[in-house]
């Protein structure tokens, strides 16, 4: 069984930043491919950024690329969403997610929550004016 726990989740200005971390357990993260999804209020879950542990790729959703990083640590099991120039319209609760592990191709199942088969709790992030 995977556990996923996030935290770093909080109230920050426009223009601000904030660090979000998922520690992983449960198993060896090398074949997975993990995520960050979003949900705002009344709003369905959406994608954010993906990276395969195996080699480090990433991939962003466009309403971020530039602003957001994601990143990992192998030694920590530790995944993190670093959050620049943060929006007002990037407030949601911020999951990280994690796939069945093996080979993934498919871009859009990367991006589709359907994929991943493991959530953390969530951690709320408010952007204020």
């Amino acid at each position: 069984q995977v556990q996923l726990v996030e935290s770093g989740g909080g109230l920050v200005q426009a223009g601000g930043s904030l660090r979000l971390s998922c520690a992983a357990s449960g198993r060896t993260f090398s074949t997975y491919t993990m995520g960050w999804f979003r949900q705002a209020p009344g709003k369905e879950r959406e994608f954010v950024a993906a990276l395969s542990w195996s080699d480090g790729s990433t991939y962003y959703a466009d309403s971020v690329k530039g602003r957001f990083t994601i990143s990992r640590d192998n030694a920590k099991n530790t995944m993190y969403l670093q959050m620049n120039s943060l929006k007002l319209e990037d407030t949601a609760v911020y999951y990280c997610a994690a796939g069945r592990g093996g080979v993934l191709r498919s871009d859009v199942r990367r991006r589709s929550s359907n994929y991943y088969a493991y959530w953390g709790q969530g951690t709320q992030v408010t952007v204020s004016s």
